[in-house]
């Protein structure tokens, strides 16, 4: 049952369109609205803007470290079983498989102020965020590969199972402000809804074979394995096959119909020089506290067990070989305690920071009736951007270099090249442009890839649609 239910939850998150968190390519693309969701210090271009619902902006990405789907699957002629045995041995505890997303369901924003400089730019909107994250079992994939008849006398490293799961809506609004001709700040309150989570990453514990003195082997447990869950006791349990209505019951859940928590976002842009420009952002400091739909379960303690008598005791007594093994299955499972209990819990959101600098040249002017040179600002940039995110094991870090040219006034490029925990190669592209109001952009990294998806450890994907007016959208 317990296997049942997590199996259907992981499947729901991956299934539901599944992102990389980092958003190298939008980062500091002040032409695209939605990039202030990223640093809330952003200054936008415009008077206001209004996303199209569901389209203003999809963000999908799928990820793993040091291996691809082509490391397992090439037809190079190597046996699948020795490949596998080989990832399974090549890839330590602290590998991981990713997959994140982000829809946005629907966003708006303008400035205002006093004077004719409007010097304040108010955001809000909705989006629903997936984020999986599982790190290498290595342990457990080695017991299950190899078994431990091979293994006696090894300690197996149970706190190698380490899981994460979530879906969550979130609401946000957030606030521009530019202080002088240098500083200008940004904040972001959210309210997190989460409809479904799913962690286990403070395992501990051990398993070793030994020989035996009352049998042939004695297996030795020793054991603090939880797993927290909330939003999936009422999903996919015994009486509940009917996956349309669990689809149902999540939309009904999208609007504040979950578990609650706070979040802020914070950002700041300082600009010494002309040309130069310096900016940092925090997203997500915030938590989630489930106390709707929760269910723990957990195995604690030291268990020993001596095997399997190869005799079969109850035979002149009547007893059939299929009743010794159940019973034998009974009392294996007898002597691990599974304790569920409905215990209120916290989750931190997965914090993320960003910083980059940036030079401004190319400076573009316009000469009208012979008049003097109206600035109108500088054509091209270049940048570095460093990102990291907090995970259970340990903080991912990418670091991105990046070039940013305005081709004409409705048609502006970013690429980049970041090295992170995928890939030392990869390089993105990102494009935005604008007919009339109407505003477009998309964003791919991994390029180098795409020739061979196969081979990609990681692959993303991002674009949007918006209503753009005043002063960059000119209307």
């Amino acid at each position: 049952m317990i296997i049942k239910r997590i199996v259907f939850i992981l499947l729901m998150l991956f299934m539901h369109y599944s992102f990389s968190q980092n958003k190298q390519i939008l980062f500091g693309f002040n032409d695209i609205p939605q990039s202030t969701l990223i640093n809330p210090s952003t200054t936008l271009d415009n008077d206001w803007f209004m996303g199209f619902p569901l389209l203003s902006q999809f963000h999908f990405n799928l990820g793993s470290s040091n291996v691809s789907a082509y490391d397992l699957f090439a037809d190079d002629g190597k046996d699948f079983n020795s490949k596998l045995r080989s990832l399974i041995f090549q890839l330590d505890s602290n590998d991981f498989f990713t997959s994140t997303q982000q829809l946005e369901v629907f966003t708006g924003g303008f400035s205002f102020g006093r004077g004719v400089e409007k010097d304040r730019y108010l955001t809000f909107g909705m989006y629903i965020e997936t984020d999986v994250i599982a790190y290498h079992p290595k342990d457990y994939a080695i017991l299950a590969y190899e078994g431990n008849a091979s293994n006696i006398g090894k300690v197996f490293d149970l706190s190698d199972l380490n899981a994460s799961g979530e879906m969550v809506s979130v609401f946000h609004v957030g606030m521009t402000k530019k202080l002088n001709s240098k500083f200008t700040i940004g904040g972001r309150a959210k309210i997190y809804n989460s409809i479904i989570n799913v962690n286990s990453t403070k395992n501990r514990g051990s398993f070793v074979t030994r020989e035996g003195q009352n049998n042939l082997l004695e297996h030795s447990f020793d054991l603090d394995l939880r797993v927290n869950t909330s939003g999936i006791a009422s999903l996919a349990g015994d009486n509940s096959n009917d996956v349309s209505e669990d689809i149902k019951t999540l939309r009904r859940r999208l609007l504040l119909g979950g578990n609650l928590g706070l979040g802020l976002d914070f950002g700041i842009t300082y600009q010494p020089k002309d040309q130069w420009t310096v900016e940092a952002s925090l997203q997500d400091f915030g938590f989630i506290r489930h106390t709707k739909d929760i269910e723990t379960y957990g195995v604690k303690g030291n268990y020993v067990f001596e095997g399997i008598n190869p005799l079969f005791p109850e035979v002149a007594g009547g007893q059939t070989a299929e009743d010794y093994w159940n019973e034998v299955a009974d009392n294996f499972e007898d002597i691990f305690e599974l304790d569920t209990t409905v215990t209120k819990y916290t989750t931190w959101r997965p914090l993320k920071f960003n910083a980059a600098v940036r030079y401004a040249f190319g400076k573009k002017t316009s000469k009208e009736c012979n008049c003097l040179a109206d600035d109108v600002g500088y054509l091209n940039s270049v940048g570095a951007q460093l990102y990291a995110i907090n995970r259970p094991r340990a903080p991912q870090l990418a670091l991105t270099t990046y070039y940013y040219r305005r081709i004409f006034e409705g048609l502006r490029v970013k690429a980049t090249y970041t090295i992170d925990p995928f890939s030392y190669y990869n390089v993105g592209l990102g494009i935005s442009t604008q007919l009339g109001a109407l505003h477009m952009y998309l964003m791919a990294d991994n390029l180098l890839d795409y020739q061979n998806l196969a081979k990609a450890q990681s692959a993303s994907l991002q674009f949007g649609l918006n209503l753009v007016f005043g002063r960059g959208g000119k209307q």
